[in-house]
């Protein structure tokens, strides 16, 4: 009896020990975006906050190429054991009407952890347009359907998936220029080439501060500090329009139930931190709220962006190669 005791107490203490170090191994954050770029940057804060709560090593790695599908079928094929993550935006919900070879569902796919940041976007038009405000801009664009143009960043970008919702909520027509990335974009609109871009305020704010464009209303909840003149969307006349690029984790599907609490009350903890919020908002966007925060919030915006650009995609705007 005491030696089968003592065999038990071996055994239950060599599986301690071994979940310790497997719990202790590196955790992968795969990020779908090449280094340098904001994303990436957010990417790296994030992972080096929640290493320090769960006291294990995060490593970002960027798996780039085809818009992101590269990367995300790399996270789907990865073990369900909370050893790899994913940071993502409304990519997510983009790519699998974008290809078809995505085969992944936004909601049913993934086990969301929760949202790390939101960056609000701006809708900005050219000086050369003579726009005034964004009741001029529907009013224009109503009148003459089809008729303006909006530049992005490329097909299925937050971009070009703002500017698709924003006509169809706001009931008008225009054409989507679809550039390689957003820099060409905004030096067309700068130029007049284009007449309008909804973009992040990162990249619109200083522009509209130095008067190169003008920024007719910002995608968030309240005035944004940097710039206290720009009204919101519902300040506007546009309610609806509600879209801000949001930033989170996701783990597999099917990993355990206690990995993820674990690792969503680690994050939770992590974006809550005065530190973590400055450097956050030191980027340009906003840290979520106690009530934003974890994987509840973060499963609502999934389902609704998922929904909003199935709709988009029956309309042809997002066409799958």
């Amino acid at each position: 009896m005491r030696k089968t005791l003592t065999r038990l107490a071996t055994a239950a203490l060599s599986f301690f020990l071994l979940s310790g170090a497997q719990a202790a191994g590196p955790i992968t954050m795969i990020v779908t975006v090449p280094p340098g770029g904001s994303s990436d940057a957010l990417a790296r804060l994030t992972a080096t906050a929640l290493g320090a709560r769960l006291n294990q090593s995060v490593v970002v790695e960027n798996v780039t190429g085809a818009g992101g599908l590269v990367g995300m079928q790399r996270f789907l094929k990865a073990k369900a054991d909370g050893s790899t993550l994913l940071f993502i935006n409304q990519s997510l919900a983009i790519l699998p009407h974008l290809y078809k070879q995505a085969g992944y569902s936004a909601v049913n796919d993934v086990a969301p952890v929760g949202i790390v940041a939101k960056v609000p976007m701006v809708l900005s038009v050219s000086n050369a347009s003579g726009v005034q405000d964004l009741s001029g801009l529907i009013g224009r664009m109503k009148s003459t359907p089809g008729a303006l143009n909006f530049g992005s960043g490329g097909p299925g970008t937050t971009a070009h998936f703002a500017e698709a919702l924003f006509m169809q909520q706001a009931g008008v027509q225009g054409q989507l220029v679809q550039y390689r990335g957003s820099g060409p974009a905004l030096t067309d609109l700068m130029a007049g080439t284009i007449q309008a871009v909804i973009d992040q305020t990162v990249t619109m704010l200083p522009l509209h501060k130095d008067g190169r464009v003008r920024a007719l209303a910002v995608s968030a909840a309240a005035r944004v500090p940097q710039s206290p003149d720009v009204p919101t969307f519902a300040e506007a006349g546009l309610p609806a329009f509600d879209l801000a690029i949001w930033n989170g984790v996701v783990a597999p599907k099917g990993t355990p139930a206690a990995e993820l609490q674990r690792l969503e009350q680690a994050l939770s903890a992590a974006v809550a931190e005065p530190a973590f919020k400055a450097q956050i908002e030191s980027m340009g966007a906003q840290a979520p709220s106690a009530q934003e925060s974890g994987s509840g919030h973060f499963r609502q915006l999934i389902q609704q962006d998922a929904g909003r650009v199935a709709d988009l995609a029956k309309t042809g705007v997002f066409v799958a190669n």
